[in-house]
């Protein structure tokens, strides 16, 4: 096997130049990329003569990491042939991870999960870090005051799920806690004001009318969540319009 690790942009291009070598590459070798969101199509100019596949880890990989941040991971595999999914079902299983066929007609939703579970987390994290350091905290206090909140809810996730992990104002239904919340946000000010204040707001309504619907999955009574939908998504009135 050879594995493709190159962007995926590059993965067809690279595909259509290794294809070109013709008879200099032995039927025998099979091509494989690292992609998450990419179908094996990327790599459908080999796909005449080779066997070709994926093998993606769900794990973040911002700098090298040892070979034990492989353990217990997901890795999604897929191959043109059953003997290749075989053998990539079987390698995942050698380094400690746990592999999971991802077909082609799942590969986008694969990994947008995989963004929103990583990358936006990261942003997430971002947004609160900049709300803290507007409140006069050092970025190296909001990410240690942060972090301990972060993972206690995934130890939480671990145990009882997203809807049974699910705490805060919209899930109680604490409509004027949130509403307090838009108005904060509304009236940033400064070097985050103009640009970051209206979409903190955004950022917070649309996370707000996701986290509603878990909690009403969770049991919110319909008059309190029906309190909170119009507070989500009524137009905020800053302290400035109020003394106009």
């Amino acid at each position: 096997m050879v594995f493709l690790a190159v962007p995926d942009d590059a993965l067809l291009p690279f595909a259509g130049r290794l294809a070109d070598e013709g008879g200099r590459i032995p039927r025998t070798v099979a091509f494989v990329h690292l992609s998450g969101a990419q179908q094996l199509n990327a790599l459908d100019p080999l796909r005449a003569k080779h066997a070709i596949g994926s093998f993606h880890p769900l794990q973040s990989f911002p700098e090298p990491r040892p070979p034990d941040s492989l353990l217990g991971a997901v890795v999604g595999v897929d191959g043109s042939t059953p003997a290749l999914l075989r053998r990539l079902t079987r390698l995942a299983r050698a380094v400690g991870a746990r592999p999971k066929h991802v077909s082609d007609s799942q590969r986008a939703l694969y990994h947008a999960a995989a963004v929103f579970a990583s990358n936006y987390v990261d942003v997430l994290l971002a947004t609160a870090v900049k709300l803290l350091q507007l409140a006069g905290w050092s970025e190296k206090e909001a990410i240690a005051g942060l972090l301990p909140l972060t993972e206690g809810v995934l130890t939480t996730v671990r145990k009882r799920g997203p809807v049974g992990a699910l705490t805060g104002p919209v899930r109680r239904g604490d409509v004027k806690t949130v509403e307090r919340h838009v108005s904060a946000l509304a009236e940033l000010t400064g070097s985050a004001g103009a640009s970051s204040g209206p979409l903190m707001v955004d950022q917070y309504r649309m996370l707000g009318l996701i986290a509603l619907e878990i909690a009403m999955e969770a049991g919110l009574e319909p008059a309190a969540a029906e309190r909170m939908q119009r507070a989500l998504t009524q137009k905020a009135a800053t302290r400035r319009r109020r003394r106009l």
